[in-house]
């Protein structure tokens, strides 16, 4: 059975309705891909948006731990949307789904190439690690080599999405690049791992005149700093290293930033890349990745995919961004 086969839309609007609320029948579904998620309109002409999570990928106790840290951040008064209380829970269950409902938030997507946004972001992103170092996660993983680089490459090879003529040139590249991954991390030496927003890109972030808000916490982790910073970086290195200094004096305002962290900026990057091949295989047995995505089980794809991570080599052959307070 296929993970979301049975969340209809009566299920979706009955699930709502089981937490005490009135639905006018309205709902749209909303960009998200691991999960379902939704707007869903009440008789008052307000809205909620309804997240399903995942059926078999987080338990329990982890989805509970990443909406404890929602709910931490934002009593910290931090701009991060934190799941709504009905019966004293903030975790419910449905025609056997977990869902939460959290307040709805608009927003456009942040300019990262303006100097004073990316200051914002930092100040932001700094607050939500001051209280992500207050104590560790004790049900979500931990951001490492093995369950973003190791692991989705086995799971691919064991697949047959690659074409036969591309296998051994995808084996011998990226079992090169994670070594160059796996030498960077050594040289950042030992790193401090807290609790991060884990998946802090451009797409997670709503902005309005009164600043940011960060959303979906779903990637919750332990793990590096830098791995809440980097995804604000994009360009030629003479771009990122602009867009870093603007970031880090923000992020310098309310805590201290490891210099040794910016070893890991492209290793992180190398294994987003290297776990997004993994994690479309994982999915592609959900009928909404062949729709969304028909380019993955293709000759291209593996092509372009090589592609970049060969330059992932290079770009680890690189010195590291520059910081210095």
């Amino acid at each position: 059975m296929k993970p979301y086969q049975s969340l209809t839309p009566d299920l979706i609007l009955d699930a709502v309705e089981s937490c005490g609320l009135r639905c006018d029948g309205r709902l749209q579904a909303l960009n998200s891909y691991e999960n379902r998620v939704y707007q869903v309109w009440l008789d008052d002409g307000s809205a909620v948006v309804s997240k399903f999570y995942r059926p078999g990928r987080w338990n329990t106790a982890a989805i509970e731990e990443e909406q404890d840290f929602a709910t931490e951040l934002s009593a910290q008064e931090l701009p991060v949307v934190a799941p709504l209380e009905f019966n004293g829970r903030r975790l419910h269950a449905h025609g056997g789904f977990e869902f939460a409902l959290t307040p709805r938030r608009g927003g456009r997507t942040p300019e990262l190439d303006d100097p004073e946004t990316l200051q914002w972001m930092g100040r932001f992103i700094a607050r939500i690690h001051l209280t992500g170092q207050i104590r560790p996660f004790g049900h979500r993983p931990l951001l490492d080599i093995e369950s973003f680089g190791y692991e989705p490459v086995q799971f691919v090879l064991d697949t047959d999405f690659i074409p036969e003529d591309l296998y051994d040139t995808y084996a011998t590249v990226v079992e090169d690049v994670i070594e160059r991954v796996e030498r960077r991390w050594a040289a950042a030496g030992t790193v401090r791992n807290l609790r991060l927003h884990g998946d802090c890109h451009a797409g997670n972030v709503l902005w309005t005149d009164g600043g940011p808000h960060f959303v979906d916490l779903d990637d919750a982790r332990m793990g590096p700093a830098v791995q809440d910073l980097w995804m604000c970086l994009s360009g030629e290195r003479k771009a990122q290293q602009s867009q870093l200094l603007h970031l880090l004096e923000g992020y310098c305002e309310f805590r201290e930033f490891d210099p040794a962290e910016l070893m890991l900026i492209e290793a992180l990057r190398t294994l987003r890349i290297v776990h997004y091949a993994g994690w479309l295989a994982r999915r592609w047995e959900d009928p909404a990745f062949p729709a969304n995505f028909p380019f993955f089980n293709t000759q291209r794809y593996w092509q372009d995919h090589i592609l970049a991570l060969r330059e992932q080599a290079a770009a680890l052959d690189e010195p590291p961004l520059q910081w210095r307070r």
